[in-house]
C-alpha cells in the first residue's frame, strides 16, 4: 500500500533539531526539543502590539516563576545580562515597571503581577497555535470527505476508520454514500477527497489503488420469474430476457462489466429499462418479467431471496461478471489526510466462491 499512496507526510522536526514554521502575518514559531516547560516551542523575534517580542514574554514569565535571575537565566539558556536586557526592553515597550529588584530579592510589582497572568494566557495560546500548525502540516488534524458504496461500507471502511481514529484522532471524517458516477463528479469538484468506487477512471486527473477484487454480479428476478428457483444461470440465457441496467453514468464499471460478459457469451443484452437505484431495480423486477443485476454485497444487504422479499438473486456463470473496488483521489491532491487514510486501508481479496455462498437461499 505504501507504494500506491500519492501523499506522504514527512516529520518536520528531527530529534534534537529545531524547525521554523511560518504562520503568516509576520508570525513564525520554532519547535525546539530542548526548551523545558513550554510544550517545546520557542518563539522567534515576532513583534506584537507596541513592538513587543514574544521571547521577552517567556523570559518575564520565567523570572516571575523563579524570582531569581540566575535560575531563570539557566532555564532559558541565557546569560544574566541578556535576560536583564530582555526584561528592560519589555518594560520599556509597556511603559511600566514589572519587576522590583534589590540586592537581596526579586519581586513583581502590582503591574507585574497583573501582567504575568495575562502573559501566560498569551503564551499558552501561541503554544496551542504552534502545535495546531504543526499537527495540520503533518495531517494529524483536519477534515476528510469520503464517498463510498456498499461493498466499501462492509469490507473497507470498518477497519480503515477504526485505524484512522486510533492513529489520527484529530482528523474529522465525513462519509457520503453515492454511486460511482456521482462520486467521481464530487471528487472532481472538490466536495469529496476520496472516492471508494467500482472500477477506476481513465483520466490522468485521478490516481487510484485497488482495494478489493472480483466482486461478483448476480441476476435479480421476481419470485414469479422462471429463474427464481434456479441456483445459477449461464450468462448466454440472458439473450432471451429483457433487462434492467443501471444508467452507465451512474455506475460505468458495472455497465461495462455486463457488456463485456455479454460479448464473451456472444449475445447482446436487451435493455428494456434503466435505473439509478438498486431499490428501483428490485421494484421493477418484482412486478415485471425483467432481469436486473446487483453486486453480491447489495443482494445480501437487501435480503434478496429471503422470506418475505419480492426478489431472488441468482448466480450467473460462463462467465461470471466481476467488479473491482478502488480508492480514487485527485492527482493534485494536497490534503495530507488523504495519504493517511490510504495508509489505514488494506487491499482485500475475498474468495468469490465463499462470497456467493452468502446469498440467502
Amino acid at each position: 500500500m505504501a507504494g500506491d499512496c500519492a501523499l506522504r507526510v514527512n516529520t518536520l522536526v528531527g530529534q534534537g533539531s529545531p524547525a521554523r514554521h511560518d504562520l503568516g502575518a509576520g508570525r513564525a514559531v520554532v519547535v525546539h526539543p530542548r526548551l523545558p516547560g513550554r510544550a517545546n516551542v520557542r518563539y522567534r523575534r515576532n513583534k506584537g502590539a507596541g513592538g513587543m517580542d514574544f521571547r521577552h514574554l517567556i523570559s518575564f514569565i520565567t523570572i516571575a516563576e523563579e524570582l531569581h535571575f540566575g535560575r531563570a537565566a539557566r532555564r532559558l539558556h541565557l546569560s544574566q545580562p541578556s535576560l536583564s536586557a530582555q526584561l528592560q526592553k519589555l518594560e520599556k515597550s509597556l511603559g511600566v515597571q514589572l519587576v522590583a529588584r534589590t540586592s537581596h530579592e526579586v519581586e513583581l510589582t502590582p503591574a507585574g503581577r497583573e501582567f504575568v497572568a495575562r502573559a501566560r494566557i498569551v503564551v499558552a495560546q501561541m503554544d496551542r497555535a504552534a502545535q495546531a500548525a504543526k499537527a495540520t502540516a503533518e495531517g494529524r488534524v483536519g477534515t476528510l470527505n469520503i464517498g463510498y458504496n456498499l461493498p466499501a461500507s462492509r469490507h473497507v471502511l470498518p477497519e480503515s476508520l477504526a485505524r484512522m481514529t486510533d492513529r489520527h484522532p484529530g482528523i474529522e471524517v465525513s462519509l457520503w454514500e453515492k454511486r460511482t458516477g456521482p462520486q467521481l463528479a464530487a471528487l472532481a469538484d472538490g466536495s469529496l477527497d476520496i472516492a471508494l468506487v467500482y472500477g477506476h477512471p481513465s483520466t490522468t486527473d485521478f490516481r487510484y489503488v485497488r482495494l478489493m477484487r472480483r466482486v461478483p454480479l448476480l441476476a435479480v428476478v421476481g419470485r414469479r420469474h422462471p429463474w427464481a428457483h434456479r441456483s445459477s444461470v449461464p450468462f448466454a440465457e440472458l439473450a432471451d430476457q429483457e433487462c434492467v441496467l443501471f444508467a452507465r453514468e451512474q455506475c460505468p464499471a458495472m455497465y461495462d462489466s455486463l457488456v463485456r460478459a455479454a460479448a464473451s457469451a456472444h449475445i447482446t443484452l436487451a435493455v428494456a429499462q434503466t435505473a439509478d437505484d438498486p431499490g428501483a431495480t428490485a421494484h421493477m423486477v418484482s412486478v415485471r418479467p425483467l432481469v436486473g443485476f446487483a453486486s453480491l454485497p447489495r443482494a445480501v444487504s437487501m435480503g434478496m431471496g429471503a422470506a418475505g422479499t419480492g426478489t431472488v438473486a441468482v448466480k450467473l456463470r460462463d462467465p461470471v461478471p466481476m467488479l473491482d473496488l478502488y480508492a480514487v483521489w485527485r492527482a493534485d491532491e494536497e490534503n495530507p489526510a488523504v495519504g493517511l487514510f490510504l495508509e489505514c486501508t488494506d487491499a482485500l481479496d475475498p474468495d468469490p466462491a465463499e462470497a456467493v455462498r452468502a446469498i440467502p437461499a
